[in-house]
C-alpha cells in the first residue's frame, strides 16, 4: 500500500504565492471581485474567493505576475482551467483548478496560447 501523502505524489512543485486573480466564467462573465492565489504550479492553481464554484466547471482567470517574479514589467497570464476541488475556508472558499491552457497578455495583446507541459513525460 502506498503510504505517501498527496503532497509527495505531486509531479510538479507548487509555489505558495499570494497574487490577485480576476476570475470569469468561460462565457466571460466576472464571477468574483475578490480572489487571491494560495499556491500555483505549471499545472494548477488554488485560490481563495468569496463564491463557490461547481466542481468540473470550466473557468477563465487572469493572474498578474509582479516584477519580483518576472524581473521586468508585470505580466498578465490568462488561463483556462477546470475546477477539481472546492473547500469551505474561513469566510469563503478555496478553489483548486487544473490549468488546461494559458497565454501571456502584454500591453493588451495576447501572445502564444500554450498548454501546460505533460506531467507524464518524465519532467
Amino acid at each position: 500500500m502506498d503510504e505517501r501523502t498527496a503532497e509527495e505524489k505531486r509531479a510538479v512543485r507548487r509555489f505558495a504565492v499570494s497574487l490577485p486573480v480576476t476570475l470569469t466564467e468561460a462565457s466571460g462573465q466576472q464571477l468574483s471581485s475578490a480572489a487571491e492565489t494560495r499556491d500555483v504550479s505549471s499545472h494548477g492553481i488554488c485560490f481563495y474567493t468569496d463564491k463557490a464554484i461547481d466542481t468540473q466547471s470550466v473557468i477563465e482567470f487572469t493572474v498578474t505576475l509582479p516584477t519580483e517574479v518576472t524581473l521586468t514589467e508585470p505580466i498578465n497570464v490568462r488561463c483556462r482551467g477546470t475546477v477539481v476541488r472546492v473547500e469551505g475556508h474561513d469566510d469563503g472558499f478555496a478553489i483548486a483548478a487544473a490549468i488546461d491552457s494559458y497565454e501571456f497578455v502584454l500591453d493588451g495583446t495576447t501572445h502564444d496560447s500554450l498548454k501546460p507541459p505533460d506531467a507524464t513525460r518524465g519532467l
